[in-house]
């Protein structure tokens, strides 16, 4: 099984960290509000820790789950500490009526993470097309992008653990187009298109 950090305390650093827990995956919750994160990790139970805010992870695979906007400058703040780490980017960079990207480039977050990611560290993007509730209470795919085939393979396995299964979209420039994924799916379920084993739904994530 893997070693998991998550970087963030909120609604999806909970659900992911519950179906790690219940994978048989180890689990740290590392916040920028210790108390939080040290409540996280009660709730978890398990064996989960709570770990400092910028410290050295203990997992191999940290988990960014994290408002769009604050995924970089936490990797920035991480610096080294994620040296020899995957990251994964799980986050939607929605504008503000969540009907488009915030960005107007072909990158994606995940892009942008690597640009500032310690060497050592690879970044895989997964997890942003499907609805917190469905990964709660459902079993469906979840795609992933990024460049590292041996950082793809540890993700995989850790999807295998939950009970889902991984799909691998390709290299890293196919993170811009998971994210227009997610505001596909999002007009969907505006439309009344829902219990989509992939849809995405945006959730609340905070440090």
């Amino acid at each position: 099984m893997s070693s998991i950090s998550i970087i963030g305390t909120g609604n999806m650093a909970r659900t992911i960290g519950a179906l790690a827990m219940a994978g048989g995956n180890t689990v740290e919750v590392m916040g920028r509000d210790h108390s939080k994160s040290a409540d996280l990790a009660k709730a978890l139970g398990g064996g989960a820790t709570a770990g400092e805010w910028g410290a050295v992870p203990a997992g191999d695979i940290v988990i960014v789950a994290l408002l769009s906007d604050g995924v970089v400058p936490a990797v920035v703040h991480y610096g080294d500490a994620l040296a020899g780490k995957t990251i994964v980017d799980i986050s939607n960079p929605f504008n503000s009526a969540a009907d488009g990207l915030a960005h107007r480039e072909v990158t994606s977050i995940a892009r942008e993470v690597a640009k500032v990611a310690p060497a050592g560290a690879a970044v895989v993007k997964g997890f942003n097309t499907v609805f917190r509730h469905v990964l709660e209470n459902g079993r469906p795919d979840i795609f992933i992008a990024g460049d590292d085939a041996q950082a793809k393979a540890d993700v995989e396995a850790f999807i295998k653990s939950l009970g889902m299964r991984p799909l691998d979209a390709g290299g890293l420039e196919m993170a811009h187009w998971l994210e227009g994924a997610g505001v596909l799916t999002m007009g969907l379920a505006r439309h009344g298109v829902g219990g989509w084993d992939f849809a995405l739904g945006v959730t609340e994530l905070s440090a």
